[in-house]
């Protein structure tokens, strides 16, 4: 007994440590972060001395198993090289927003004449209209004068329809001969027929803000910003939410980092452009020769480019624009391989962070496409190693004692899951993070492999967008692949649990034991992320306005652009289906009534009453349509998940492990 609380003290005291007080300070102020960072990482210094002193150099060299406990070593070396350079970003953070407040007053402190000119680049190749109108509109809508701002919709598949589109509501089409270097290339011929100062640049599906000008236009003040960029937030829940039933109770897979990761990013001046949502000065990307082809990733190379000129980017965490998340697994691969490869191309240009002149040590290292060249390694390596255990017997590590084991391992698990939980408290989960992280490693570590044998092996992809997920889908082969695994795992568990049939003995194998059953577990929820659950691509907003339907006052409580549920009192009866609907700054348009359910809410602020919810549906076009689109996508309403309930996170995952399509 007190050898177990004695190999538990270093947990305990990392315990005592995050409850006594990072749990007790606000992790904006940068002296909390730096301890709590320095104290994460001496608890993982600690670990890997104790892995090389007495875990691996020990170990006999005696065949196979020695060159396995080496390679492994040299797997936790660059897991803990990342994990160290996420501590030292995430020691310091900062909120842009105050600095945005008070350069706009002396920026927009003059005539309108003297406002510099803005174009807005819209790339598009294959988007539908009804992803398109809504960002041509939103563009057409920013706050700032007309006559200063140009809207030019690239167009890569030379569309008469959307040429026509353009020319009624005022836009740019612009088009090229050909598709040479694809988005890079796209927007290089945007500036041959454009002369704004500053070029804000919007994917087709992303929609900007009104405000969007008025908040990073201030910044370019300071003569050395060449690019500020926004972080992406999405009208619609990723295949990860979906796919797992957490749409309501868990933030999208990139709020950790646009949230957290960028703002510590920006203050170490590490910060680069992620494409959309993104404004550059024209003169920068002069300085450059343009948007660089070099890289499917134009963006981050854009950035390197210009830090090798002295340019800095600057980022601000503020809501200024929503678009599409990849809305199915097929969409999230294409998404994240282009990523992944285009971080991994960099490696090998002239201008990227290893030759690029300009660049300081620590901007160096900053830029290297860390995450992507370790992650999945780790992931992949941690599911294998009981495997390997359980069905040949090759131990990981020279293995002391299992209380040895649970003194150093489990005390910096412990460390950084705290960590993640006080620094990210709305974006993080162990579990959920691992499962995701987990289902991506078995299409994502081969792309880091082909990466780096053939970096430019693969073309520009782009990401399918307005396609929805109405039939819904499996992934069978990443299904194969963790089904194969647990199988493999849980049979090794069995085997070696049957006297007549175990081949392993000693002491770690509890510690085996274990680290199968987190494995299964983890693995069993990556699953679920394989069905993909039908779903339409465009959902309501949740609102609550006046309305009237045929005169009858009500509230309109869900409005999309072809549909509304308005609440109406106990008693209302329409003599048609078809109705006149009335919302706040909208002439009156005729609506189709088409079911009619019962309520059981407040519709007064005097006390709970019956009535009724009519679902409508309508076909607005021209600029009532225009009107509607700028009401709904152009910052009026959010969607924020402000904190995940754990409780409804791990009900919906039973229900959805048991059959159920819909959880909570």
């Amino acid at each position: 007994m007190v050898q177990h609380l004695v190999a538990l003290a270093p947990t305990f005291l990392v315990l005592a440590f995050f409850l006594l007080g990072p749990f007790n300070w606000s992790r904006s102020h940068t002296w909390a972060r730096t301890i709590t960072c320095l104290f994460v990482a001496a608890v993982a210094l600690r670990y890997m001395v104790w892995r090389l002193v007495e875990t691996v150099l020990p170990f006999p060299n005696d065949g196979p198993g020695f060159y396995w406990v080496w390679f492994l070593f040299a797997v936790e070396i660059l897991a803990v090289f990342e994990v160290v350079l996420f501590l030292i970003l995430m020691s310091r953070s900062v909120d842009r927003s105050a600095e945005a407040d008070r350069l706009a007053q002396a920026f927009f402190d003059c005539n309108e004449d003297e406002l510099p000119t803005v174009d807005i680049f819209i790339p598009t190749y294959n988007e539908p209209l009804d992803v398109l109108e809504r960002t041509i509109i939103g563009a057409l809508s920013l706050d700032y004068p007309a006559h200063k701002l140009k809207v030019l919709v690239l167009d890569d598949q030379r569309r008469d329809w959307l040429k026509a589109y353009c020319e009624a509501r005022g836009a740019i089409h612009v088009t090229r001969p050909d598709n040479a270097h694809a988005k890079a290339g796209n927007m290089n011929n945007g500036l041959k027929v454009s002369s704004g100062d500053f070029v804000a640049i919007f994917d087709a599906d992303f929609v900007p803000y009104r405000h969007f000008l008025r908040r990073t236009l201030p910044f370019f003040s300071d003569e050395s910003i060449g690019i500020v960029q926004t972080p992406q937030h999405f009208f619609n829940t990723d295949p990860v939410q979906t796919n797992l039933g957490l749409e309501n109770i868990w933030p999208d897979e990139q709020r950790l980092f646009f949230d957290e990761i960028a703002p510590s990013r920006d203050v170490w001046d590490v910060s680069f452009c992620c494409g959309s949502c993104s404004i550059a000065r024209r003169k920068a990307i002069d300085a450059i020769g343009g948007f660089p082809t070099e890289s499917i990733t134009e963006d981050l190379l854009t950035t390197l480019a210009m830090l090798n000129r002295g340019y800095k980017t600057r980022y601000l965490n503020e809501r200024l624009s929503m678009g599409l998340a990849a809305e199915n697994l097929a969409g999230y691969f294409v998404q994240r391989e282009r990523w992944c490869q285009g971080g991994i191309q960099t490696l090998y240009l002239p201008n990227g962070p290893l030759r690029g002149p300009g660049l300081s040590l620590f901007q160096r290292v900053m830029f290297l496409p860390v995450s992507w060249l370790v992650q999945y390694l780790v992931r992949f390596t941690i599911l294998v190693v009981p495997i390997i255990y359980l069905w040949f017997g090759v131990l990981p590590l020279y293995f002391t004692s299992a209380a040895d084991y649970v003194s150093h391992q489990v005390p910096l698990l412990t460390a950084y899951f705290l960590l993640m939980l006080w620094i990210t408290p709305t974006r993080y989960l162990p579990l959920i993070s691992s499962a995701v992280g987990a289902f991506a490693t078995f299409r994502m570590l081969p792309t880091v492999i082909s990466s780096l044998v053939r970096p430019f092996g693969k073309p520009f992809r782009v990401t399918p967008k307005g396609s929805g997920n109405e039939a819904g889908g499996f992934d069978r082969y990443t299904f194969a692949w963790i089904a194969s695994l647990s199988a493999i795992t849980a049979l090794g568990l069995l085997v070696n649990v049957v006297p007549e049939t175990a081949h392993i003995t000693g002491e770690f194998s509890p510690v085996a034991a274990c680290w199968s059953g987190i494995n299964i577990v983890v693995l069993a929820i990556a699953s679920l992320i394989c069905f993909e659950k039908p779903r339409r691509l465009f959902h309501a907003f949740k609102l609550d306005e006046p309305a009237k339907v045929d005169g009858m006052f009500g509230r309109v409580v869900s409005l999309a652009l072809d549909k509304a549920v308005v609440t109406v009192p106990e008693g209302t009866l329409f003599q048609s289906k078809t109705v006149t609907l009335s919302l706040d700054g909208f002439e009156p348009f005729n609506a189709e009534l088409r079911q009619v359910t019962q309520r059981r809410r407040s519709i007064s602020r005097t006390g709970d009453k019956q009535g009724y919810y009519l679902h409508l549906h309508f076909d607005l076009d021209g600029p009532a349509r225009d009107k509607l689109i700028v009401k709904l996508y152009t910052g009026r309403y959010s969607q924020d998940v402000a904190d995940i309930d754990k409780v409804a996170v791990s009900l919906n995952l039973f229900l959805r492990t048991f059959g159920r399509t819909r959880g909570l």
